[in-house]
């Protein structure tokens, strides 16, 4: 009989988004891009038209657009594991003043999780 992996995957899957978490909290995509397959992509809905590709889109858009958010949040709202795939659901509130909803696929390649595509979902602001 093997042992279960689940308990060791789940935490394996937070330490890599926890490196996406903290990349947007310090505007520094370099904190995030180990979180990333080369190869990834992300696409969300910008003015009503889809928007996105490959992840360098996101990096650079931490680093050019984003500010340092201390203040920001974040939480697992879910995480799926099926042997070496996974999908998980990370809220976030006050990332440079935004708040996002985020979906990532991971595979578990070579014994480590990577993030194999990010979709989202931005908030509309509060009205003051």
């Amino acid at each position: 009989m093997t042992k279960p992996t689940y308990v060791d995957d789940y935490a394996a899957i937070i330490e890599v988004l926890n490196k996406y978490i903290e990349g947007g909290k310090q505007a520094d995509s370099a904190i995030m891009k180990p979180a990333f397959a080369e190869e990834a992509t992300i696409f969300g809905i910008e003015n009503g038209k889809l928007s996105g590709g490959a992840i360098d889109t996101l990096f650079k858009g931490i680093d050019t657009s984003f500010r340092p958010s201390p203040e920001a949040r974040a939480v697992f709202a879910y995480i799926d594991i099926s042997g070496t795939a996974a999908s998980a659901r990370i809220d976030t509130n006050d990332v440079s003043g935004f708040c996002f909803t985020d979906y990532f696929n991971l595979l578990k390649t070579d014994g480590k999780w990577i993030v194999v595509s990010k979709i989202y979902h931005t908030h509309d602001a509060p009205v003051a």
